[in-house]
């Protein structure tokens, strides 16, 4: 490793967890480049120079990571690289896109890296490839498989859960509505984690030579919380007593069934069943550590690090609203 600050590229830098890598790197000193596109951010909303200002410090390259010319070019011997932080995720869950983004775009990233001459590799992956049954996961496993087999240092980091994976009731309850809930609101567990904390996490594999060539679970600090336990805390933060509305599972069992039937003869409804799918995996899987010998999460072997936590960010998310944690087309309630 060079001594003195490395040249990052980061790709992904414009979503909800790139934008803090980017200012973590920046911040330490990193020179950091990044590839963007001219409409980035959730629905295009960030023109280039939203962008500038939301990634400062970072050398910005405007172009598509799902185009080869624009990542043609990044790397070769006159523009060299240390190191390379996938960010990318897709933003739908759907199932082209997600072997075109979480697979084939971080193949094509790969081969950036190879062409810069970078040593080292961080993916942010997820947590719930562990046990994988909806299309990106299995398009984020088959890149961490080829990564691994790449040769370069790769860290890959598994985040259990981010804060605003769990905000999106926060307005609702504010409202006055009831917390919705699938089952009796026990069924999973995480241990979410600040985006501020999952990024100082993602900067840490730059320097940390255990994290390298490791698969790198990691959740934010405290015990695991429950969906009925993130209402109750919502509730006590607003001064209502909890409400809360029960939804079965087997509802859910029922849309994705209604989705898929419809999608063979309708093709654009495929990726709505796969979002229903998306939607049933979350609400019936914790996001912890899985021991497979045991067949069960385990939330003492699931990692804890930062020190934010989920209340705090309910607290600032009831005093100042959404701002930086839209949902997009994630949102579900």
């Amino acid at each position: 490793m060079p001594d003195g600050p490395l040249r990052v590229l980061v790709v992904g830098a414009t979503g909800y967890i790139g934008c803090h890598v980017v200012r973590e790197l920046v911040g330490r000193g990193h020179r950091v480049v990044c590839l963007v596109r001219r409409r980035a951010g959730v629905g295009g909303r960030m023109d280039e120079a939203a962008s500038q200002a939301a990634l400062a410090g970072a050398e910005l390259r405007f172009g598509d990571v799902t185009d080869p010319a624009s990542l043609r070019s990044i790397g070769g011997d006159d523009d060299p690289l240390d190191a390379v932080v996938s960010c990318l995720a897709t933003r739908t869950g759907g199932v082209r896109d997600a072997w075109r983004i979480e697979h084939q775009a971080n193949l094509d990233v790969l081969d950036v890296a190879r062409r810069g001459g970078a040593r080292h590799f961080v993916l942010l992956s997820a947590i719930c490839v562990q046990r994988p049954r909806l299309a990106f996961q299995f398009a984020k496993l088959a890149f961490e498989e080829a990564l691994v087999a790449s040769g370069i240092d790769y860290s890959i980091v598994r985040p259990t859960a981010f804060f605003k994976s769990l905000s999106g009731q926060v307005q609702a309850v504010q409202r006055g509505k009831p917390f919705v809930v699938f089952g009796d609101g026990e069924l999973t567990a995480c241990k979410p984690i600040a985006e501020a904390d999952l990024a100082r996490f993602v900067a840490d594999c730059l320097d940390d030579p255990t994290r390298r060539n490791a698969i790198l679970p990691v959740g934010g600090p405290g015990a695991p919380v429950t969906p009925r336990a993130q209402g109750e805390l919502l509730f006590e933060l607003c001064g209502r007593a909890p409400r809360f509305r029960h939804v079965p599972v087997r509802m859910m069992d029922a849309i994705i069934a209604t989705l898929g039937a419809l999608s063979r003869v309708i093709p654009p409804l495929r990726d709505k069943a796969e979002f229903a799918r998306i939607g049933r995996y979350y609400a019936t899987e914790s996001m912890l550590v899985w021991d497979a010998a045991a067949e069960r999460y385990d939330a003492e072997a699931t990692p804890s690090f930062g020190d934010r936590t989920l209340r705090e960010f309910y607290a600032r998310v009831l005093r100042d609203g959404l701002v930086g944690q839209e949902l997009g087309d994630h949102a579900m309630f």
